[in-house]
């Protein structure tokens, strides 16, 4: 069929981790550096149906918080000149209240218009605990249910299981515990494709064991929003309007790219050039994985947002989402980061949120999201203290935004950063980028290099289920690949024999990546395999 698969799937982008696993790695990373203490009594209730406490004992007194909201401005300052990221929008909350709330820097590199709470930010993976709000408030309108599966309301939806495709529910997406590959389908999107074909090829993906093993997937998410906005007889766009963003008065954020696009004080994404400045470069449209990183908002609304995740659901008098429903959002439902050793405590993720416990016994919160092609966000909250921090930045993820969260509550707790966290969490986004590059170095041929065949052994159109028709052309003794609903045309470069290359470029951009193609007896390649596409051994095209 054009497809060829292999008995395991290796580990995807960095990215993945950036976007969500790296949150898990901060809340175990913290727990661990945090000091013993005794364990306070829980005021929860323990029957059955209980969740576990998030309402522990409050440790942290009014004049901490205070202390520690009086620095932010000098550590936010000091991470921006040490990074170079342009703009920074933060926001703190403490007990239902708004205590701090400000912008730094520049919308968009050599522009005007400086950064306000205001300012409209791409916010990336943060799209994630927002979906799971509005989908908490459709389970609690009885719509639906987090156990429903999602091919009750979508009928087409399918994995390479048809036992998993049968049972895997709301709940099992919003965790990452479908069984998916890591980033399934993000590759799908950098092409060019929509929502509607990505979701209809996850079914080619190789499956891990269902809801035994964790891997952070956009399109899990994105396909039990899809249910969810189906339950409720509208898309997702819309029912994330009417359900929370208009009732909470988060004016500013919106689902929908285009609303972005039109902000007039709207933050540029931005990454950085070999020479250490920042550019605004690329332009990140997100719509095709909207539930899971297609928000855009400010840190006024994001304040808003926090509120009512600290007061179970409620602004002021209002029960904007069901308190219980809420709740069931910050159970752990799936191990994401197994303790590295015997004192290490471990990493779990929830409906859209990384779940945590520090050594005093508070649930710990949190999310990262990031854009290679300029964004970086966090939010973290510790629900016993009503205490919740948002960060925006418009750069690439180098750990500003999460070190300016890790460094606030370092400071509550301890009076001061435990750590140095900036080189520590930029080291992270810097070593998991790397990872995803190509072996090869395809800008140095080898000295013995073989010749190329001539064009037309390579010309022509090759077929693949999952990634759609590849076509090879010749023009002006220049070999191009063909790949997309578009198509988009990569250039090849020629590395040794049947071998080529070409620049990557999207969200998942990793270099140059390889073109192999199989020659066999006749004078025409038989199939090509695409480096970068083969992670999870989809990337083989066949001629025909």
């Amino acid at each position: 069929m054009g497809v060829r698969r292999v008995g395991r799937h290796r580990r995807g982008r960095a990215r993945a981790y950036a976007a969500a696993g790296l949150a898990s790695v901060l809340v175990v990373t913290y727990a661990a550096t945090a000091a013993a203490e005794p364990r306070p009594r829980s005021t929860a209730s323990t029957g059955l149906t209980s969740y576990p406490a998030s309402r522990t004992a409050p440790l942290l007194t009014d004049q901490q918080v205070a202390d520690a909201v009086a620095k932010l401005d000098g550590q936010i300052r000091a991470g921006m000149e040490r990074t170079g990221v342009p703009g920074v929008a933060v926001a703190v909350v403490h007990e239902d209240r708004v205590v701090y709330m400000k912008g730094f820097g520049d919308r968009e590199v050599g522009k005007p218009g400086a950064v306000s709470p205001d300012t409209v930010f791409q916010i990336a993976s943060l799209s994630k605990p927002l979906a799971s709000t509005v989908v908490a408030d459709a389970v609690g309108d009885k719509a639906i249910a987090w156990d429903t599966p999602v091919t009750r309301h979508l009928p087409d939806f399918a994995l390479e299981d048809p036992w998993v495709t049968d049972h895997v529910t709301v709940a099992d997406l919003l965790s990452h515990r479908s069984g998916l590959p890591d980033h399934a389908g993000d590759l799908l999107e950098d092409l060019g494709y929509d929502r509607q074909y990505i979701l209809g090829h996850l079914r080619f993906e190789p499956l891990s064991p269902f809801r035994a093993s964790y891997a952070y997937t956009n399109f899990g998410v994105t396909a039990a929003a899809e249910a969810v906005a189906d339950a409720k007889g509208t898309t997702w766009e819309k029912l994330a309007e009417e359900s929370l963003y208009g009732p909470a008065g988060m004016n500013s954020t919106s689902s929908s790219f285009a609303d972005y696009e039109k902000a007039a004080n709207r933050a540029a994404t931005h990454v950085e050039n070999a020479d250490g400045t920042w550019e605004a470069k690329f332009v990140r449209d997100a719509d095709a994985q909207s539930p899971a990183g297609g928000v855009s908002s400010t840190a006024r609304d994001m304040a808003t947002w926090l509120r009512l995740q600290l007061a179970d659901g409620k602004l002021g008098d209002q029960q904007i989402v069901p308190a219980e429903q809420l709740q069931r959002t910050h159970v752990p439902e799936i191990v994401s980061q197994p303790p590295d050793g015997p004192a290490a405590r471990t990493g779990f993720y929830g409906l859209g949120w990384n779940v945590g416990y520090d050594n005093q016994g508070r649930l710990r919160l949190s999310h990262s999201g990031a854009f290679g092609l300029g964004a970086n966000t966090n939010v973290t909250m510790l629900p016993a203290e009503e205490l919740g921090i948002v960060v925006l930045t418009n750069g690439k993820p180098v750990g500003l935004a999460d070190s300016v969260a890790l460094n606030f509550f370092d400071t509550a707790q301890h009076g001061r950063p435990t750590q140095d966290w900036l080189p520590l969490i930029g080291g992270v986004y810097e070593k998991e980028e790397a990872e995803g590059r190509s072996p090869t170095d395809y800008t140095k041929p080898p000295g013995d290099a073989s010749a190329a065949k001539a064009d037309d052994a390579y010309t022509g159109t090759y077929r693949n289920d999952y990634y759609g028709p590849l076509t090879v052309t010749a023009d002006n003794g220049e070999l191009s690949l063909n790949l997309g609903p578009k198509p988009m045309r990569f250039v090849l470069t020629h590395y040794d024999g049947d071998t080529f290359s070409f620049e990557t470029v999207g969200e998942n951009a990793v270099g140059r990546t390889g073109v192999t193609f199989t020659v066999g007896d006749g004078d025409k390649a038989s199939e090509v395999r695409v480096e970068r596409l083969d992670e999870n051994g989809l990337g083989t095209f066949t001629r025909g």
